[in-house]
């Protein structure tokens, strides 16, 4: 089997063999394949796409790249959740510990944040002392014992989505639904969950911009997990504003908790209940959404889903304690308020330009080796569709100095827009996603 013939058939429309998609992908993981053909037939795939047996065959094969976790030790239903990413994006933080108080487990590996914040990995190394970098064995132990954990993505799970990424990114093949569908889905398929539960943001900080791609992307998932024997679900969830009212690593962690215990009941909260619903739901842990709403709301209000992040902290070397008392998280010595220079309404959040105030300020990564700042970042005091008067604070800005913290703030009012006329409402959850059949 030669590559340069694999190259032509998909540059000519041709549906790629599970057979040659094998080859491909053992290539690509091994190195005999060279960077230069790998390119090639990834464009060819963005020209002319995929089928769903084919997207099926390269989820699969990539997913069997390397080492696959069997989750079959652990006792009851196990689920795992993926966002597609966005800006303020805490929700695991929140809805881990909320569905693992209801019986269902959750084994999740997670990874770290490359752009505006940091990944939840990142944000849960606010607690002083915890760790991720959790062996086999303390992982599966853990799930079993506290009801879920929060790992490092180990070097041996699905190695050719890490290579195919990278490649992909530097020669302008990031954006293709088989390509995107087989990078997510492998590593959820690998990481072994009976039940995948997908967030697919969409809007101005998010990946897909439309809600139509969001719709499609949402759509091909759901399937390839449905025919890999999997439950799966997607909802799609809005992004035109960042989640939430905190972006920035450890402000994101003390809005989890204020939302576990009770004291917050935003768009985040709603999200964790669809996803956490979802979830219930396809574990038969629920027998409707109706049902698996009142059974996580009452997990909160008697305190045993905070109680359940307390013990997953505990577990990976932080203190309970501070989960009950967060002021021993990370807190920057500057807050400065960005005022309102007109009075309105707001009409819009550009989500990915605030995420760019929390990254300036030094709450991301603009490489894989920058040095994170887990304290700084934005606290949102108006949201779409709040009234503001002019000089009224928008947000503040966390920061390390003032300049900084001056230079956000400058930022931070260009990405509002006032209006005189208040915008009407837009549904936060779009859709809920399920299999075809």
């Amino acid at each position: 089997m030669l590559m340069t013939d694999i190259i032509a058939k998909k540059r000519d429309g041709g549906a790629l063999s599970r057979e040659e998609i094998e080859f491909f992908v053992r290539g690509v993981t091994d190195g005999s394949i060279p960077d230069y053909q790998t390119a090639a037939l990834l464009m060819a795939i963005v020209w002319r796409g995929m089928d769903r047996r084919e997207t099926l065959d390269l989820t699969l094969a990539m997913m069997n790249s390397g080492e696959t976790l069997d989750l079959s030790g652990i006792s009851g239903v196990k689920a795992d959740k993926h966002s597609t990413g966005g800006v303020g994006d805490k929700t695991s933080l929140a809805l881990l510990p909320m569905v693992a108080a209801q019986g269902v487990r959750m084994a999740k590996m997670s990874g770290r944040g490359l752009g505006h914040t940091g990944g939840t990995l990142d944000k849960l190394e606010s607690f002083p002392g915890f760790t991720s970098a959790l062996t086999h064995e303390r992982f599966m132990s853990q799930v079993e014992r506290v009801g879920f954990a929060i790992a490092g993505q180990t070097a041996d799970l699905d190695p050719a989505d890490k290579k195919l990424y990278a490649l992909r990114d530097v020669t302008g093949t990031v954006q293709s639904i088989p390509l995107i569908v087989s990078s997510i889905m492998s590593k959820k398929l690998a990481a072994g969950a009976d039940v995948i539960v997908l967030d697919v943001k969409t809007g101005s900080g998010a990946f897909m911009k439309t809600e139509a791609d969001a719709r499609t992307l949402a759509r091909e998932m759901v399937e390839i997990g449905k025919m890999a024997g999997r439950k799966t679900v997607a909802c799609i969830t809005d992004m035109d504003q960042p989640l939430g009212n905190a972006v920035g690593n450890a402000l994101e962690v003390k809005e989890a908790v204020a939302l576990l215990k009770g004291e917050y009941t935003g768009e985040l909260r709603e999200l964790c209940l669809t996803l956490g619903s979802c979830i219930l739901t396809e574990a038969g842990a629920a027998k409707d959404g109706d049902e698996a709403r009142e059974k996580l709301i009452k997990g909160i209000e008697d305190g045993s889903a905070l109680a359940k992040f307390a013990a997953f902290i505990a577990a990976q070397g932080g203190s309970e304690k501070d989960v009950y008392d967060v002021s021993a998280l990370p807190e920057a010595p500057v807050k400065y308020e960005a005022v309102s220079e007109a009075s309105g309404y707001v009409a819009h959040i550009d989500a990915e330009g605030v995420g760019l105030v929390s990254m300036h300020l030094g709450g991301g990564r603009a490489t894989a080796d920058s040095a994170i700042d887990l304290a700084v970042g934005v606290e949102l005091h108006k949201k779409r569709g709040d009234a503001v008067g002019a000089g009224e604070s928008l947000a503040t800005i966390h920061a390390r100095d003032a300049g900084s913290a001056g230079r956000a703030a400058a930022l931070l009012r260009g990405a509002y827009t006032i209006s005189p006329v208040r915008p009407g409402p837009v549904p936060f959850v779009k859709a809920i996603i399920r299999s075809e059949g």
